[in-house]
């Protein structure tokens, strides 16, 4: 890998961008819902130092410098690090797939839910990364930019296709090919996370609300649309709406989306821009119709047969959290092993029914259905062909980019 050369710290706008994020935005709620939870506060954002520059300068490793010495044969144990709320949990509290992993290869799992948002857990990681130490985690989940920033870094470990048969075999023809981790050479993705068009059919007199136009344009919902506080979300459903590629994104065609947000909010047309707590405005109908997450909506729709969803023909955007082992790892076989455990479609349903978020695995579907129909037949989990099609990403941004991106998103929401 060559020598990186990315800045450390991260300016002011990013920073602003995480906060958003963390406070009432996807990276701090979509994992964990607070409909299941029972209500939570916002999570603390006291760890955006880590990213903020603390001394240690950006590290360029070789595929040397990132290997270490395997102790999976001798030491049966895996440490993985995940989100709360990620795993499917039986009463008592144990998690039954990772129950069932350790009777059948003998390998003991430590499960920890230690990684609250992006930010606070990289400032946790990072100094061992930094100087070339063990982490103490054989696995971790992560938000793809992030695994983006921790492969550029070289922190992370080239995976052994020979470990990773299920994984390989039925990994989703979506999720192949990252532009920050081309034919997933050092990841492998957890779950997928859509940006949708949500509304309530009570409050648009039983109209559907199926378009980026109709909630920028439409003045039957004037005053009543929600649009999300994560930029790429919100600037990249305009921009397909608008018939470009969040994929290869130029900085014109990003001005012009802003320019397009910028005219409805200016003339009324939107509410505000939320984070997860559209939600209750949305149930309630203050909000006739906004962008919204997947994983929140098959919640919403349980306890309210007006919410309804729509995949616009255009598309919609897609996030993911993904699995990396860390340089240094003791058990990187264990891991890779883990990973490919969570690949078998019986397993990859078990998981999807609890957290319903997309399943990333081919073939789960009939799986999926022995344990609720009703799942196996919900888009927002498992989408059809069609749906697949219009999934987009935005583009990796480089850091000056981003700086630039996230400064006039924050001026057009007020942050």
């Amino acid at each position: 890998m060559e020598a990186q050369h990315e800045p450390e710290s991260l300016s002011s706008p990013q920073l602003a961008a995480m906060r958003r994020s963390m406070t009432n935005g996807r990276m701090a709620l979509t994992r964990r819902s607070l409909l299941r939870a029972g209500g939570a506060g916002a999570l603390t954002v006291g760890g955006l130092g880590a990213l903020g520059g603390c001394g240690i300068p950006p590290a360029g490793r070789s595929e040397a410098d990132n290997a270490s010495d395997d102790h999976s044969a001798e030491e049966k144990r895996v440490n993985f690090s995940n989100w709360t709320e990620y795993m499917d949990v039986s009463k008592g509290n144990h998690h039954p797939t990772l129950e069932e992993f350790q009777r059948r290869t003998g390998i003991k799992v430590k499960y920890t839910e230690d990684i609250n948002d992006n930010v606070e857990f990289f400032g946790k990681i990072k100094p061992q990364l930094a100087a070339g130490q063990d982490t103490g985690r054989d696995l971790i989940c992560v938000t793809d930019w992030l695994a983006a920033r921790m492969i550029r870094l070289g922190w992370t470990q080239t995976l052994d296709a020979a470990n990773l048969p299920h994984a390989y075999a039925n990994l989703g023809q979506g999720f192949r090919n990252p532009d920050w981790d081309p034919g997933r050479a050092h990841s492998y993705t957890w779950t997928g996370i859509p940006a949708v068009i949500a509304y309530n059919k009570k409050a648009t007199g039983g109209r559907k609300v199926t378009s980026v136009s109709q909630l920028l344009d439409d003045p039957k919902l004037k005053g009543r649309v929600g649009m999300l506080t994560e930029m790429r979300d919100t600037i990249g459903m305009t921009l397909l709406d608008m018939g470009k590629r969040p994929e290869d994104v130029t900085a014109d065609e990003y001005d012009a989306a802003i320019a397009r947000i910028q005219k409805a909010s200016d003339r009324g047309q939107i509410r505000r821009f939320t984070g997860n707590d559209y939600t209750g405005d949305l149930t309630k109908g203050d909000l006739a119709a906004c962008l919204a997450w997947a994983g929140d909506l098959i919640q919403l729709q349980a306890d309210n047969p007006e919410i309804e969803f729509a995949i616009p023909d255009a598309g919609y955007m897609t996030a993911t959290d993904n699995l990396l082992i860390p340089n240094k790892a003791r058990h990187k076989k264990n891991a890779e092993r883990l990973i490919d455990y969570f690949y078998e479609p019986k397993v990859a349903a078990k998981i999807a029914a609890y957290i319903n978020y997309v399943c990333p695995v081919d073939g789960v579907r009939d799986e999926l259905a022995k344990i609720d129909k009703k799942l196996a037949d919900n888009p927002l989990i498992l989408p059809d062909e069609e749906m697949a099609a219009k999934s987009h990403a935005f583009r990796t941004l480089s850091s000056k980019e981003e700086t630039a991106f996230e400064d006039k998103f924050a001026k057009l929401t007020g942050a």
